[in-house]
């Protein structure tokens, strides 16, 4: 057991130095933006199904006779709580990203894009929950506002909490999220819309969603082929390397 947890560790632990590895090209670095940055989320969903949710003290009700492995199975009205509950992936959670839309048992993939040429310079995979797109985000731009001049940071509504962008301000890192004023007051106010700015970074920050087009069709994300949040961290930060590898040549060109 320790050996496989090991093996998995080192897995996702090449994954991150190969992205690391080619953004520190010298020809790459010089193509990254060290100001502002952008970061989003995007759910991963996991290899396994909905049927496989079952009590994870074993309280389950058993198949109907004769019914196999895929038996009909009707969970409407049940609760299936993630404290409680766990699937063939036992990492994976249950997730509903916004009403009306389906629960799905996934993870959550996160990325960090400058904002030059909308390169990915971070990627990390949490398990799926309410506020594990801020967290993550702090964890991503936390080693790039080791400066003494403001960096700025774009996302889109799901991070307009006042937590997350108080701790931003601590870190010396501007706010620029997109305010979230459905029936509440946004955390971002005129100190930081008023800016030029902002506007740019609200702009920006949706290229973001077209990493994560790819790494999710071309590089078969969508729905992961792996079982354990270790093993889907590994696919994903690979995935996102692997985007940065096809944009770069026709980049590099450009900029001479």
């Amino acid at each position: 057991m320790f050996s496989k947890n090991r093996d998995r560790l080192l897995e996702g632990d090449i994954a991150a130095k190969f992205l690391a590895a080619v953004l520190a090209q010298p020809k790459v670095k010089r193509l990254l933006s060290s100001d502002h940055f952008s970061v989003d989320g995007t759910l991963i969903e996991a290899w396994a199904s909905m049927k496989s949710v079952k009590p994870k003290d074993g309280s389950g009700e058993p198949p109907a006779p004769g019914g196999g492995r895929n038996a009909e199975a009707d969970f409407h009205g049940q609760k299936r709580p993630n404290d409680t509950h766990a699937s063939t992936d036992p990492d994976a959670r249950l997730y509903l990203k916004r009403k009306g839309k389906e629960t799905k048992l996934c993870f959550i993939g996160h990325g960090l894009m400058e904002s030059r040429h909308g390169l990915l310079v971070d990627a990390c995979l949490t398990q799926a929950d309410g506020h594990a797109e801020r967290v993550a985000a702090l964890h991503m731009i936390e080693p790039h506002a080791d400066r003494p001049t403001a960096i700025t940071l774009g996302a889109d509504k799901a991070y307009d909490a006042e937590d997350f962008v108080n701790e931003l301000r601590s870190m010396n890192v501007t706010p620029h999220v997109a305010q979230n004023t459905s029936g509440r007051s946004s955390a971002i106010d005129g100190r930081t819309t008023r800016h030029g700015g902002y506007a740019v970074s609200q702009r920006i920050r949706k290229r973001i969603e077209e990493a994560f087009g790819w790494i999710n069709t071309v590089a078969g994300q969508e729905k992961t082929s792996f079982r354990g949040r270790d093993r889907v961290a590994w696919a994903f930060t690979f995935a996102a390397a692997a985007y940065n590898l096809l944009r770069l040549p026709k980049l590099i060109a450009e900029t001479g």
